[in-house]
């Protein structure tokens, strides 16, 4: 009885001290996160089609950096409302990298376009039509802040 005891004991210990380390790891991690939010501003009519072309082209893309650690979250969003034209966007998307030199590497993605798209020639057309749906596009860099109240 005292074996057993003393062995769940030792047990919740290990588990604290492996779950404190990996919670420290991850605070510490986070502090080199970057984040980009990229913003599209697509023809009038043409969201869906591009947002559809996002996901079956780029998004795939981003889930194996994800899987591979590089990239550490993914959130698209479309807005509920529209607004004025001059202010107008229609499809953004939050990507946190692990660090900032990642979220500047040009070719990122690359290793998983072959592996993921056989058919190069049609990815490269797919993509094409996609940027052509565009009216505009930008990326804004996002500084967290800490506020203490």
């Amino acid at each position: 009885m005292k074996y057993k005891l003393l062995r769940s004991l030792v047990l919740v210990i290990v588990i604290s001290v492996v779950s404190f380390n990996t919670d420290a790891q991850q605070k510490s991690n986070s502090s080199e996160y970057f984040t980009i939010e990229n913003y599209y501003k697509v023809k009038w009519g043409s969201a869906g089609e591009f947002i559809d072309l996002w996901k079956k082209n780029h998004y795939p893309l981003l889930k194996k950096a994800i899987e591979k650690g590089d990239i550490i979250s993914v959130t698209a969003q479309a807005p509920m409302l529209h607004s004025g034209e001059d202010t107008r966007w229609d499809f953004r998307v939050t990507i946190v990298f692990k660090n900032a030199a990642l979220a500047f590497a040009a070719d990122l993605l690359d290793p998983y376009k072959k592996q993921l798209y056989p058919d190069q020639e049609k990815l490269k057309k797919d993509e094409q039509h996609r940027f052509e749906l565009l009216i505009s596009h930008w990326d804004v860099m996002i500084e967290q802040l800490i506020i203490n109240n």
